[in-house]
């Protein structure tokens, strides 16, 4: 409707008449964008207009103002194409980026499934080389066992007190010691250890039944 100061709306000025309260432009066509219905007067003309406002929704007229206004602008860029030009341009660009998503999409898709297969050979690679070492080399538990069985027999053949012995005579140095005399005494201490056993079994051939 017209404004409070009855200042006429763009299509009644363009069209040299009274706008009246009820005029049907006055809410899309303000005094300040006369262009703007200029343009839709020449393509669609204001009489087609009028019937196409009257026929709409209170709610819908907007929106058909501005598209009636569009095509109006669009048809007088291009008489030929008008707004299909622009339509098809856009979907032509539509299918273009649908394109090269599908294509990135399928270059994504080829380098996760390249991580995943090597990351299969991986494991199955180290199962392999285990299998291999493994395979190779069965008696590496048995000789750090054994190594580890040897270091105890030996602590347990020579007493404590006897390895502690031996270390000092080996710090006195062969000034402060004799080595015959410390190599003497050392057997004299392992044959106390071996002279129980040997005892032993002289004491069993000693005994005679008759």
């Amino acid at each position: 409707m017209a404004s409070s100061t009855n200042t006429p709306c763009a299509a009644c000025k363009f069209l040299r008449r009274k706008c009246q309260p009820e005029c049907v432009f006055a809410p899309y066509f303000p005094p300040d964008q006369p262009q703007k219905f200029a343009n839709v007067h020449k393509v669609f003309g204001a009489s087609n207009v009028t019937k196409l406002l009257n026929e709409l929704h209170p709610h819908q007229r907007e929106d058909a103002v501005n598209s009636l206004a569009y095509e109006a602008d669009m048809r007088l860029r291009d008489p030929v194409y008008g707004c299909v030009g622009v339509i098809s341009l856009l979907q032509h660009q539509l299918r273009q980026l649908q394109m090269d998503l599908s294509c990135a999409k399928s270059e994504l898709s080829k380098y996760q499934n390249f991580g995943i297969t090597s990351h299969h050979g991986l494991i199955a690679a180290t199962a392999a080389h285990n299998h291999v070492f493994h395979h190779h080399h069965p008696q590496m538990g048995i000789n750090l066992i054994s190594t580890s069985r040897d270091h105890h027999y030996h602590h347990q053949f020579y007493p404590r007190g006897y390895q502690q012995q031996l270390l000092r005579g080996l710090d006195a140095g062969p000034n402060n010691y004799d080595a015959g005399s410390f190599f003497a005494a050392s057997i004299g201490q392992l044959s106390q250890f071996q002279q129980p056993r040997a005892a032993t079994g002289d004491d069993r051939r000693s005994i005679d039944p008759s």
